[in-house]
């Protein structure tokens, strides 16, 4: 995706040295790389946050995004990986890179991030589904490390105990911690003692982990420790992002509390449309992509703009098509749109007129986009 990108939004790619490599399960394996002194300033990063990794593969050279395990304080960037298949190019990945070889990784981005309080009393719950658990590790060993008076709770879905991936550092890190972080594991293909630990993370078994872990709070015997969550964090597929989410908000928790990350194109919305628009045919559309200027009509705004954009075959980059990734941001230089809901811009660049074409509905006869934000 990243060559689908204008120039703005481009990554910027240095060499770095490979320094660990070790396989995790059967299909996961982990990535280590070091920081020279000299590029510190441009691996600054924060927990949550990916890099681009570019590297060749059957005659291909493939740019993709992979989140860091590690934490700011380790000063290293450090990958979980996953060979989806015998095909897959991250096993050439694997197989072609060995320790002291360099690799051409991009600077940190993403926005799947918290505002650090150290100060605070907060309660931090996680939900994981397989290799989803990447950056919820940098997240909670940041926390741990820089929050002392937070607390987490952490849900990691798997098809079985042996695909696990960062079993043992996770076990380290609630050992070290067990008085502010516990680990629970589900399987949905495997079977234990406890039934509550049987199946998928979706809604339903958010209501079974309220009621039967998230329950008393012995700081408060007033209140459960549902009821004293801040953040929720949940990484893996759509499907169980959706139905976390979901269930999330209508067990009160607010939306700009809940904070997700994608781990593969999807192309739903996380929360139903709530409100409805009044109906504008006719639609003149100008846009500014590439360094060219377009110019179309879109027949009315029943679809949002990214999703008649693509019908009419232009090449607007996407890749969730859920307000999450920031692919098809731009700016709104004319007209006027319903931003609905997104995970990726902030209310500064809301004010400065940013816009995310897959959660836009155009309220107006004419509108006039900038996809290249320069």
């Amino acid at each position: 995706m990243e060559n689908l990108l204008p120039r703005a939004k481009q990554a910027e790619f240095h060499r770095l040295k490979l320094t660990k490599k070790r396989q995790l399960t059967k299909n996961t394996f982990e990535m280590e790389f070091e920081i020279p002194e000299v590029l510190k300033p441009n691996f600054k990063f924060e927990a949550g946050q990916y890099v681009t990794v570019k590297y060749p593969s059957k005659g291909r050279v493939f740019q993709n995004d992979f989140s860091m395990t590690s934490a700011p304080f380790e000063h290293k960037i450090s990958l979980g990986i996953k060979i989806n298949d015998e095909n897959s190019s991250t096993k050439d990945l694997y197989n072609d890179f060995e320790i002291g070889d360099e690799v051409e990784i991009s600077e940190p981005k993403g926005r799947f991030t918290l505002v650090s309080k150290p100060h605070e009393f907060r309660t931090i719950i996680g939900f994981a589904g397989g290799i989803g658990i990447t950056p919820l590790i940098s997240h909670f060993k940041n926390i741990l490390y820089n929050e002392p008076r937070t607390r987490l709770f952490l849900f990691y879905g798997n098809r079985k105990s042996e695909e696990i991936a960062f079993k043992n550092e996770l076990d380290a890190l609630a050992k070290k911690y067990g008085n502010r972080l516990q680990i629970f594991y589900f399987f949905s293909q495997e079977t234990g003692s406890d039934n509550l630990f049987h199946g998928r993370l979706d809604e339903r078994k958010l209501k079974l982990i309220i009621n039967q872990i998230l329950h008393l709070d012995d700081t408060d015997e007033e209140s459960t420790i549902w009821d004293a969550v801040d953040e929720v964090l949940i990484c893996g597929k759509g499907e169980m992002i959706k139905s976390l989410a979901n269930a999330c908000y209508s067990n009160g928790i607010p939306k700009r509390n809940i904070h997700f990350e994608l781990f593969e194109e999807y192309n739903e919305d996380i929360y139903p449309q709530e409100k409805e628009f009044p109906l504008i045919e006719d639609i003149e559309v100008d846009f500014k992509l590439f360094g060219r200027n377009y110019a179309t009509e879109l027949p009315d705004n029943r679809s949002r703009l990214l999703h008649q954009l693509l019908v009419q075959k232009f090449p607007v980059p996407y890749s969730c098509k859920s307000g999450i990734c920031g692919s098809c941001e731009c700016i709104l230089e004319e007209g006027k749109v319903e931003l609905l809901e997104n995970e990726y811009l902030t209310e500064k660049e809301e004010k400065k007129g940013h816009i995310l074409a897959c959660m836009s509905v155009v309220l107006s006869k004419k509108i006039k986009v900038n996809f290249d934000l320069i």
